[in-house]
């Protein structure tokens, strides 16, 4: 039984370790991709191999504010190499958030062969494995996906609305400054993008990184992610939750604790997330 194998995790093959991804650099069945808050990480260097998937240029439409259609999807995949039974290696900046919210929109495709690099891209350096700044090239795939799905995932405000009146569960991922109204954005980031402070009625605050070790960015065990979110919180399996932060990227991270990590059923992501409840008319905040 390997470290990730004996936490106790739900849907452990979700994780893969710095080891294994070490092993499977030059493995025809994967695609290591790296996604990342800083731009310039992966051309300063990446892992061997990895192609870099950047949020706002490949994973949102460059108009809506909505992420890439069917046949965007299509072409993303397929200029990177990645067929349908291609197991998508993601791995990452900030313990994995942008990690973990490429992956969420993956999701919404149905690719659901696809794994996260426990740690991310701070583990893989502090164990001083190898990086480049060769951008390797794949042939492209002719990739099938179905149309986009965000009936099962994904959250729009007047579903939260009418979750916020049911009296469901929401998990604010902020920071407590952000929760409490004092900040419109995370701390040393331009307090822009948001009318009002405060949060979602009801909303329970849960800083997404509670959920990560600090010294090297691994997830919790099962027992000590429990502890937080049940213990703490309340919150139960069988739960329907709302997860949110800014925009939907830490939210990710949760959304893919609680689903994959603790085996949760229904779990949404708040992609519109504070930038729109935060402006929104007619929708209520607490502080």
């Amino acid at each position: 039984m390997n470290d990730i194998q004996g936490r106790g995790y739900a849907n452990p093959d979700v994780l893969v370790s710095t080891g294994w991804l070490a092993e499977h650099l030059t493995d025809p069945s994967i695609r290591i991709v790296e996604s990342n808050e800083d731009p310039l990480l992966y051309p300063s260097g990446h892992v061997p191999g990895a192609v870099q998937i950047d949020w706002t240029h490949d994973l949102n439409d460059p108009v809506l504010r909505d992420y890439l259609d069917k046949a965007g999807f299509e072409a993303l995949m397929s200029r990177n190499g990645i067929g349908n039974d291609t197991t998508v290696v993601f791995y990452g900046d900030k313990n994995n958030w942008w990690a973990c919210y490429a992956f969420w929109v993956f999701q919404l495709f149905g690719h659901t062969n696809a794994k996260v690099v426990d740690g991310g891209r701070a583990k893989w350096e502090l164990e001083k494995r190898p990086l480049t700044r060769e951008v390797p090239t794949y042939p492209a795939t002719s990739y099938t996906a179905p149309e986009r799905d965000d009936t099962v995932i994904r959250a729009f405000r007047d579903q939260v609305l009418a979750h916020v009146r049911a009296g469901r569960p929401l998990v604010d991922v902020r920071s407590p400054g952000e929760y409490s109204g004092e900040l419109l954005h995370m701390p040393n980031y331009p307090q822009e993008g948001a009318l009002r402070g405060g949060h979602i009625p009801g909303a329970a605050s849960v800083p997404w990184a509670r959920a990560a070790n600090p010294e090297d960015g691994t997830f919790k065990t099962a027992d000590e992610l429990c502890a937080i979110y049940e213990g703490e919180k309340g919150l139960k399996a069988d739960d329907d939750i709302v997860a949110y932060c800014r925009i939907g990227e830490r939210s990710s991270h949760t959304w893919f604790v609680l689903k994959y990590l603790l085996g949760y059923k229904n779990v949404r992501n708040y992609d519109g997330s504070w930038t729109e409840w935060g402006n929104s008319v007619g929708v209520p905040i607490e502080k």
